[in-house]
């Protein structure tokens, strides 16, 4: 199954449900980062979070969603709710079709960035029954249904990120 398809308008084929909320945060435009991701899955909370030394938001936002993905065992109907609308713009619309068929060049004929965190996710969707991606509103003070989880993907994220960036100030990358 796709990427992005769903029964729409029907129950999941699949009792086995699981919910995702993720998040990635780096330093700047590119520096130390982490990621964070919150799996409810039957009927058992799992928080996994890591970090690298080199990288960006957004490949922490695709990698956060990777790793969930990845740790959900197999043949899941799973929602992913992230705040990263180009994370879920390219899921939703089936924006890596076009890519693929390009030979991994965007519109402007130039390579796409992260190319290898996008198959990464793209594998790891064809591991389950079905994948729905849903944008979520970040970093709000306002309650909402997603807060929470929202919330504490954000921090495991920002305490990852964190973690590598104090072992960088010491001077020591392989220690992460």
């Amino acid at each position: 199954m796709s990427a992005e398809q769903t029964n729409a308008g029907q129950e999941p084929s699949s009792t086995r449900e699981a919910h995702v909320y993720t998040d990635g945060a780096s330093t700047g435009s590119r520096g130390p980062g982490g990621y964070g991701a919150v799996i409810f899955c039957d009927g058992k909370t799992e928080e996994i979070s890591g970090g690298e030394w080199d990288t960006t938001n957004l490949r922490m936002e695709i990698t956060a969603a990777c790793v969930a993905l990845e740790t959900i065992e197999v043949d899941h109907s799973v929602t992913v709710y992230a705040d990263a609308s180009y994370l879920v713009n390219c899921m939703r619309r089936g924006w890596y079709r076009k890519w693929r068929e390009n030979g991994w060049l965007n519109h402007r004929q130039a390579p796409v960035a992260n190319r290898d965190l996008w198959e990464r996710l793209l594998k790891a969707t064809q591991r389950h029954q079905e994948v729905r991606w849903r944008k979520v509103k970040g970093h709000s003070k306002s309650a909402g249904a997603h807060k929470n989880g929202n919330d504490r993907a954000d921090e495991l994220a920002v305490t990852a990120k964190k973690r590598i960036d104090r072992r960088r100030e010491g001077g020591n990358p392989a220690q992460q």
